[in-house]
């Protein structure tokens, strides 16, 4: 067998083998042959190798120096399939990039400065920077603290993210066809959305278009295929609208990771799967979120700042199910199926056009195994 380097890091809610990149074969097809081996894919449990079985946890970043003179590292994100030898890199992912900066300072890349480090960090996969502040206690990337996320027990140091740098991911601009709202025709139906491109791109309904309360759990909703199907319809007809694909059918095989889908709807009082109470008055929208073809069990990151983009929008779906105060609110609370997330986004509305000034959230991350990884 062949002996790799590697690390398992929590990111947020998610988990992640990172592996530098002169660990890998520059050959893109053995690189990605490589990686879904040491993954254990393709097998839905993933059970010959590290990945967990769960698109939480079948998540890859990929280390190096970095590319440009502004940034610190190079982060390469990709989302394994478990279905089929497939790597998806065409997104970003916030919480395994919640680890990164950690991960660049207790690997050395980064020059460790007590108490707090910032790590500029280059989204390869978007070509923009992401800046995280990590704090630092005795060289090393601080683990203990007095910060909780939902989706995750106990808490941790808190991690600053600014992802200001993030409009127009794939599309180069926050709004890809320059609407805040479009209409679809599925099968002879009509469905609204907004399509908003920002930090990964992100496909919005409402709960009620779908025949949906909005607080439905992520078993509920997989379990209605019919609704998936439909969902997975709509996505692909705006897989086609971001330019991720030339037509809706190849959007289940060519782009699974992108476009999200978020299913918003406003402020309800409902229980979380996990058996945790979320109030209407401590949150001002609800959502909930599919991306690789399955329900998010809490909120992806990158899910969170499109979101925070999107409610800056007027006349956006998310803008709408938001009543008027929740709009000038700058920390955003998102209710989604683990409880509570905040984002902070600010932007400017003038000649009809929306600048967004700053999007900033919040994660705990630490380091969970580094050591060998086997393949034969």
């Amino acid at each position: 067998m062949k002996e790799y380097k590697c690390t398992i890091m929590r990111g947020g809610t998610s988990k992640g083998i990172f592996i530098m990149e002169n660990e890998l074969p520059a050959d893109q097809p053995d690189r990605d042959a490589l990686i879904c081996r040491i993954f254990g894919s393709p097998d839905i449990r993933q059970i010959d190798g590290l990945g967990g079985a769960d698109v939480l946890t079948s998540k890859l970043a990929i280390i190096g120096p970095s590319t440009r003179e502004d940034a610190d590292v190079d982060y390469t994100f990709g989302q394994v399939s478990f279905e089929r030898q497939f790597v998806d890199y065409k997104g970003n992912c916030g919480n395994i990039s919640s680890a990164v900066g950690p991960f660049a300072i207790d690997k050395g890349l980064v020059k460790a400065v007590e108490p707090v480090t910032t790590v500029r960090i280059h989204l390869t996969n978007s070509d923009q920077i992401l800046i995280a502040k990590v704090p630092v206690e005795h060289g090393r990337a601080k683990v203990k603290g007095d910060c909780s996320i939902d989706g995750v027990p106990g808490m941790a140091a808190r991690i600053d993210m600014d992802w200001s740098d993030i409009t127009g991911t794939v599309c180069g601009r926050l709004l890809p066809t320059g609407n805040p709202k479009d209409t679809f025709n599925i099968d002879g139906q009509e469905y609204e959305v907004s399509l908003v491109d920002a930090g990964n791109p992100l496909v919005f309904i409402r709960a009620g278009s779908l025949g949906m309360k909005g607080f439905e759990t992520p078993a509920e909703i997989e379990d209605n295929k019919e609704l998936m199907e439909r969902i997975e319809k709509i996505r692909s007809e705006a897989a086609v609208r971001f330019g991720l694909v030339e037509r809706p059918e190849e959007a289940r095989e060519q782009s699974p990771y992108n476009p999200f889908f978020a299913i918003v709807s406003s402020p309800v009082d409902y229980r979380c799967f996990n058996g945790a109470e979320v109030k209407r008055e401590n949150v001002d929208i609800v959502s909930r979120l599919l991306f690789m073809l399955h329900m998010h069990k809490a909120y992806p990151i990158t899910g969170t700042v499109c979101t925070g983009a999107a409610v800056r929008i007027p006349g956006s779906i998310p803008w709408e199910v938001m009543d008027a105060e929740s709009r000038k609110r700058e920390n955003l609370r998102i209710g989604h199926p683990a409880g509570v997330l905040e984002v902070y986004s600010r932007a400017d509305n003038s000649n009809g056009q929306t600048d967004i000034k700053s999007i900033k959230v919040f994660r705990t991350a630490r380091m969970i195994m580094d050591g060998t990884v086997y393949v034969s």
